[in-house]
């Protein structure tokens, strides 16, 4: 168990089954029940937090964020929640078995519209007017969502991009599917610049020579156009080499990186930050089709796995996440300590093609969890608030942690909110994969449903006078300071 008690300073109904086998369920969700365990008081979120570890489902927050709802999982998508988009009054949450459509038009009761059941991990998830994109990277038998697993190693297997209209939100339509080399554990989408078209940039790692449609090296990424007014003409357009130096070889030469984990862009400012593996990197993207590196930087100390990153709001900063572990390790603890599967401060410095990634500093939530909570840092996004850098992010059974780093070399945490372990016996996965402010609340997409919290707006002033239409966390929008 722990080692040191110290914080480091711490109506299901099927409607339909189309030709490309979508089901899709309608159903009707209760408000959160009082079985819910009520916040615990806990010291302020600007000196850490209680050294007492919660028990097991018991919720400890900082006094400023609190929990208004959760909305259980339902069958048949009772998998792996993973990532969240907005529009709206509406949030769609990935799931393994495929997605969820929620109405969130009252934040502390939100209800699902519909489920849509089309297996294929990690089915990562955005939105952009009609349509839905969700990607697939597990080789499946084919690109319909009746498909079965199958190996990587049959030529014949898929992966890649789906496109969904979801114009009727009560019956998502499944229009195209993509498929991309090596599949799509994330993608990124990025609006053309004449808005007929939005592009996705396809992520994906982890090529092997037994794989015929992922050789090795991989170093690029596939990038998919989709013409709004077309969407059944959506193709892979170019599949740009981010790292021409014949990458990884496996026996220890070349680039440790293969292949990109996830890309966040900033389209009004023409910028990209790729978490690729081993590297972190600065993209140009005025060419959308033709992405190009102009910054990169490497952390063989500290970094284990580079796996997100987010812009702050003047484009100056980026915050680069660690999963070390992959997401299923407990590394929130003593003998991991506060510099890895932690986040990185870094500056952009420089102009134009000289620009660079310059380390400020690290940031970990500063309470220590059990050595059965998977605990690591994960997907978060900017809070809006007026002259600061906020973010909240998700950080599995570390909970939900709100964290300021306008000053880059320090970094603190002001808000918090966790459940305590799934299971005190042994390591068990479990706890929020995203979370992000989306108009006046914090959306989490956890193992235990959609859960809701409120910022306390004392805390954080000026955030709820930002609101918008649509966020895809990973396509990043400006807001006036």
């Amino acid at each position: 168990m722990i080692t040191s008690s110290t914080p480091w300073t711490r109506r299901f109904r099927a409607v339909g089954l189309t030709a490309a086998g979508l089901l899709v369920a309608s159903v009707a969700v209760a408000a959160p029940s009082s079985a819910q365990v009520a916040p615990r008081s806990a010291a302020p979120a600007t000196v850490g937090a209680a050294t007492t570890i919660p028990g097991v489902d018991e919720i400890a927050s900082s006094p400023n964020l609190r929990q208004v709802a959760n909305v259980p999982k339902q069958a048949p998508l009772t998998a792996t929640n993973s990532d969240i988009a907005f529009q709206g009054s509406y949030a769609f949450v990935g799931n393994y078995n495929g997605f969820v459509i929620y109405d969130i038009a009252r934040p502390s009761a939100p209800t699902v519209v519909s489920q849509v059941l089309c297996p294929g991990s990690q089915n990562d998830i955005s939105v952009y007017g009609n349509l839905l994109f969700l990607s697939t990277d597990s080789s499946r038998s084919d690109d319909s969502c009746s498909s079965v697993p199958q190996s990587a190693t049959v030529k014949e297997s898929w992966e890649g991009i789906k496109v969904f209209d979801i114009s009727d939100k009560t019956s998502p339509r499944y229009v195209k599917a993509v498929e991309t080399a090596c599949g799509s554990h994330t993608h990124t989408l990025v609006p053309a610049k004449d808005g007929a078209s939005v592009y996705l940039y396809v992520s994906s790692y982890f090529p092997s020579d037994t794989f015929p449609d992922c050789q090795p090296p991989h170093d690029s990424i596939s990038i998919v156009k989709v013409p709004l007014g077309a969407p059944t003409d959506a193709a892979v357009v170019a599949t740009p080499n981010l790292f021409p130096d014949g990458g990884y070889k496996g026996d220890g030469t070349g680039t440790a990186t293969s292949g990109c984990h996830d890309i966040t862009a900033y389209p009004l400012k023409d910028l990209a930050a790729g978490a690729c593996m081993g590297d972190g990197i600065l993209l140009d993207i005025r060419d959308r089709e033709a992405p190009r590196v102009i910054a990169q930087v490497r952390d063989t100390k500290n970094f284990a796995f580079w796996h997100s990153a987010t812009f702050n709001n003047s484009g100056t900063k980026v915050v680069f996440t660690d999963e070390l572990g992959g997401g299923g390790g407990a590394t929130c603890n003593a003998k991991v300590g506060p510099d890895k599967g932690a986040d990185a401060i870094y500056d952009i410095t420089g102009r134009g093609d000289a620009r660079s990634l310059e380390f400020r500093s690290y940031y970990k939530i500063p309470r220590e969890n059990a050595d059965t909570e998977n605990c690591v840092a994960h997907n978060g996004s900017l809070i809006p608030v007026p002259g600061r850098d906020i973010m909240v992010q998700s950080w599995y059974q570390g909970g939900i942690s709100v964290w300021d780093f306008t000053d880059s070399a320090n970094p603190r945490e002001i808000g918090y909110w966790e459940r305590g372990p799934v299971n005190a016996d042994q390591l068990t996965f479990g706890g929020t994969w995203s979370a992000y402010y989306y108009n006046g609340h914090v959306y989490s997409s956890d193992q235990k449903g959609l859960d809701v919290l409120k910022i306390d707006d004392e805390s954080i002033p000026g955030a709820k006078s930002r609101r918008v239409n649509q966020l895809n966390a990973q396509t990043q929008y400006a807001y006036r300071n």
